[in-house]
């Protein structure tokens, strides 16, 4: 009987599909959890809000350090192993953190816990992305995206653990990573796509110039994400005392409810991608988007209506990333899809470093109104590129035309 139920998750897609999308939402938990209880931690150990803010930056240092030598053994061992590998490294390094409270030994357990959650997330997004149809491919990339997000939304709530004991947080968080690890035992390894001339032929160099040449735009969206949710979790709070609007109301409100919004419609506009195409979608969700931060400069003062169009803001954007994702599918062929992934993640991380610096100097600069400036100026990037992208494709469309 074991044996058979072995060999039906090994070989069942659906099975599989679940294992991967539990394993996203495990990691986006570990993550969620991390970014407060140790921000409250440090605070009550007397840290700067700056030095607590570079420690923070570890986590997206990591990814970025990673990204560079990940494809190599993904592509060598297969996605099981990498997954396995990261789950490791999260596990061990959460154990970790309540040992020793000093600044520069969390700094480097966070940033092992940033290569560990990239070698999850890589794997785990190249394998959906190649494993599924065109025709379901944002459905399951939203469902992906669906997931890490209610991980990242759940993960706040560890923090009133502390309140108990300083250990709990991160035993919860690592129990789940070994529960993960369990049901990973029993999928079947799997490879990516390659063919003789991408894997043997093509340098490193080459491959990441040809991804640009095809889909450039469609890595701006990991960009976009990172740069808003860091400037949201980052400088919001800072620019709500500045302001005086009730922090309780910023911290308990106002931050999840973007989240909320993010989770009402990940999947509808997943599916909806699959049917009208990722291009119209992405720039329909960017214009709102940019709209909805734009309107929020003339309605703070009503926190009614500045919740609401936080949560409409969520509905419209949090979707990114994962449509980005899907979209970048479509146009790469799945040899390349590897490469595109560790670029996506590179960007990601830049933006989440890049919106709390940006935004922290306008709100040094501007004051009033900075943080939507800021989110707005870079929305208002993006729909510009969007659009050059589209008139790219389309001349492309019509020399090919022309050349048959």
């Amino acid at each position: 009987m074991t044996d058979s139920m072995n060999e039906y998750s090994q070989n069942n897609p659906v099975y599989r599909y679940w294992v991967l999308v539990g394993m996203v939402l495990i990691a986006g938990f570990s993550q969620g959890m991390l970014l407060p209880v140790l921000a409250v931690m440090l605070e009550g150990s007397g840290v700067s809000s700056s030095a607590n803010g570079l420690n923070a930056a570890a986590l997206y240092i990591g990814i970025i350090l990673i990204s560079p030598f990940i494809e190599k053994p993904v592509r060598k061992y297969g996605y099981k192993p990498i997954i396995i590998i990261g789950l490791v490294m999260v596990c061990v390094s959460l154990m970790l953190f309540p040992l020793w409270q000093a600044f520069w030994f969390w700094f480097a357990l966070r940033l092992v816990v940033g290569i560990a959650d990239n070698l999850i997330h890589f794997s785990t997004q190249v394998w959906i992305s190649t494993t599924s149809t065109p025709e379901k491919r944002g459905r399951q990339l939203s469902l992906y995206g669906l997931a890490f997000g209610m991980g990242f939304g759940l993960g706040p709530m560890m923090t009133r653990l502390l309140e108990i004991n300083d250990y709990l947080p991160f035993v919860v968080a690592s129990s789940a990573s070994v529960v993960a690890w369990v049901f990973m035992l029993f999928l079947k390894n799997e490879w990516p796509a390659s063919d003789f001339e991408t894997a043997s032929q093509m340098n490193t160099f080459t491959r990441y110039k040809k991804v640009l040449k095809l889909a450039w735009f469609a890595l701006l969206p990991g960009f976009c994400f990172g740069y808003l949710e860091a400037s949201l979790h980052g400088n919001f709070p800072v620019y709500a005392l500045r302001m005086g609007i009730d922090i309780q109301f910023v911290t308990m409100l106002l931050l999840p409810s973007f989240v909320f919004g993010s989770l009402i419609t990940q999947l509808p506009l997943g599916i909806l991608s699959d049917k009208l195409g990722r291009s119209r979608v992405l720039l329909g969700i960017i214009s709102l988007g940019l709209v909805a931060f734009l309107s929020m400069s003339f309605i703070e003062h009503i926190s009614w209506l500045l919740l609401t169009l936080f949560i409409l803001s969520g509905m419209l954007l949090g979707s990114l990333f994962s449509l980005g994702i899907a979209y970048l599918a479509d146009l790469v062929p799945a040899n390349l899809l590897p490469t595109g992934n560790v670029m996506t993640a590179v960007l990601f991380a830049v933006g989440s470093m890049t919106g709390p610096i940006v935004g922290g100097f306008l709100i040094e600069i501007i004051g009033q109104g900075a943080i939507y400036y800021s989110i707005s100026a870079m929305l208002t990037v993006m729909l510009a590129a969007g659009i050059i992208f589209q008139i790219q494709l389309k001349k492309q469309g019509r020399e090919e035309y022309q050349a048959a």
